[in-house]
């Protein structure tokens, strides 16, 4: 199997992200979240780790530019923590609000 074959995710609610290469998190955490609501899955744990918190800022800068995320926040300490992201989704059969814009109008 090259680096460039298709990884198959088992799709149970939790995204462990320490076996993937940081760049590939912005395209794999939109598809992970999509199967998840596809399967009724609405609340969903994306482990990041702690490290430098290099990570964890780019999963939530991107969670709060999906219009199908309502909320996201740390999990608890028994759910990992700051190392961890609890994410709360749409149902698939919602229709997605549109997020403002970094100015705050529509867009």
């Amino acid at each position: 199997m090259s680096d460039s074959d298709p990884v198959s995710i088992p799709i149970t609610g939790t995204l462990d992200l320490h076996t993937f290469r940081p760049g590939d998190a912005k395209e794999l955490v939109p598809e992970y979240l999509a199967a998840c609501r596809e399967r009724g899955i609405l609340q969903v744990r994306i482990i990041h780790g702690k490290g430098t918190g290099a990570l964890l800022r780019t999963i939530r800068s991107l969670l709060s530019r999906l219009p199908e995320v309502t909320s996201f926040r740390a999990a608890g300490e028994d759910g990992g923590g700051w190392g961890a992201t609890i994410v709360t989704l749409l149902p698939a059969s919602a229709s997605s609000p549109s997020k403002p814009d970094e100015t705050g109008a529509e867009g």
